[in-house]
């Protein structure tokens, strides 16, 4: 019988089943992973015989002691270690791992799931908030009290307090350490002490609940992220709050026997790619010239009022030119980009005046150089590029080296023009 593992790495659009391959998925494992699933779907995997199939997504799904690493895949290595350490450095890149506490600059949990860094980003810093000391808030707070404090609630108070009349129902100001940010980060902590498997991190997660002070329960949902204002006084607490979010939001309990819950923190690879595309361009940006994401502009309105719009991924200007790139994640190879994929730049080339516009894709180093037919089918002046880019351990250099194939082999920018900025 084949020993289930705690760990299994695997790469996008790659197969799980219970019934063959090295890494196998107990059945009660699959049960949960068809339960997280439901009947609407998600974008992580789709669901096959006896198994589950990958999508484009990447990152780490807990269920119960399992933990499922999806890593990207698309060109020459072939180990997971060195995938693992690329989709890492380009989630630094792009700030999906930013941390508030000074010494969290060099990380004890090295090259391990990104599950784990996570976590350790998470102890970190309310280790640091804890050694700053946790800040007060004012709360409201009401129920029935020994002394009249605050304002007398008089329908409740009649309503609880008919027998006892040495009590009052009031409402009134607190001012500690209880209130919401607090309680997130309460919640998040417990979470984490439950669902853990880094005996790294157990004693400091132990630790922190020691110098924690206990909180309310508080049910947490986006709108509960959504109603807290930073503000000067925590601001400190931005980048642990993230973390709760991310956490908490993406937890799912097995409500029903209690041991296979479901956490997925998972990353749509081609937004990971297009975002790591422009903060690299960004990083080393020409003087003279803008960049910009994902630039939305109208360009259908039906006779019932409803608009359609366009947004292509990445859009540089000069004084005089607009440049439209759209990023794909997914290794061509030798052959010709998707009709749908060249449509696509057809009209960014017309809506957008562009002067060029060009196809970015991970691969052998190669820069395809093309034009759009006019509809006599003679060759227009509208170049469309296919760009392809190799992967590269080193992501400072991997950032220089896709600033250079834009700005200078793309765009015909001198190499000693192009500037370093400041993300």
């Amino acid at each position: 019988m084949l020993k289930i593992k705690n760990n299994i790495s695997v790469f996008e659009h790659e197969s799980l089943r219970i019934d063959q391959g090295d890494k196998q998925l107990s059945k009660e494992q699959l049960i949960a992973l068809q339960k997280f699933y439901g009947e609407k779907g998600i974008p992580y995997y789709n669901l096959i015989h006896n198994g589950v199939r990958f999508n484009h997504h990447v990152g780490v799904i807990q269920v119960g002691k399992l933990v499922i690493e999806i890593l990207p895949k698309a060109d020459r290595y072939s180990s997971t270690k060195n995938w693992r350490n690329i989709l890492i450095g380009m989630l630094r890149a792009v700030g999906a791992f930013n941390i508030q506490a000074p010494s969290s600059a060099s990380l004890s949990i090295k090259n391990n799931f990104i599950l784990d860094l996570y976590f350790e980003l998470f102890v970190k810093e309310l280790e640091y908030l804890i050694h700053k000391g946790l800040i007060k808030q004012y709360r409201n707070v009401e129920g029935n009290k020994l002394k009249l404090k605050g304002n007398l609630l008089f329908s409740k108070h009649i309503q609880h307090n008919l027998v006892q009349q040495q009590r009052f129902y009031v409402k009134h100001s607190n001012y500690d350490k209880n209130h919401v940010i607090n309680q997130i980060l309460y919640k998040t902590i417990l979470l984490l002490k439950r669902i853990n498997s880094n005996t790294a991190l157990n004693s400091r997660i132990g630790n922190i609940l020691l110098n924690f002070p206990e909180m309310n329960d508080l049910k947490v949902t986006s709108a509960t992220f959504n109603k807290i204002t930073l503000n000067r006084k925590n601001e400190s607490y931005k980048n642990a709050l993230e973390i709760s979010r991310l956490i908490l939001l993406n937890y799912h309990p097995d409500i029903s026997k209690g041991q296979n819950h479901v956490l997925a923190l998972m990353f749509d690879m081609n937004l990971l790619w297009e975002k790591f595309i422009y903060v690299s361009l960004r990083k080393h940006l020409k003087s003279g010239m803008t960049i910009n994401p994902q630039t939305s502009k109208y360009f259908w309105r039906s006779m019932k009022g409803n608009n359609s719009t366009m947004k292509p991924d990445i859009i540089i200007e000069d004084k005089e030119n607009t440049f439209v790139l759209d990023t794909k994640w997914k290794n061509i190879g030798f052959k010709n980009p998707s009709p749908d994929d060249l449509r696509q730049l057809y009209v960014y080339h017309e809506y957008y005046i562009a002067e060029k516009v060009a196809l970015i894709y991970p691969g052998i180093e190669n820069i395809n150089k093309g034009r759009f037919y006019n509809n006599d089918d003679t060759i227009s002046k509208k170049e469309c590029s296919v760009i392809q880019i190799p992967t590269d351990l080193a992501i400072n250099d991997w950032q220089l080296s896709i600033a250079d194939k834009i700005y200078n082999d793309w765009l015909q920018i001198s190499e000693s023009s192009i500037k370093t900025k400041q993300s």
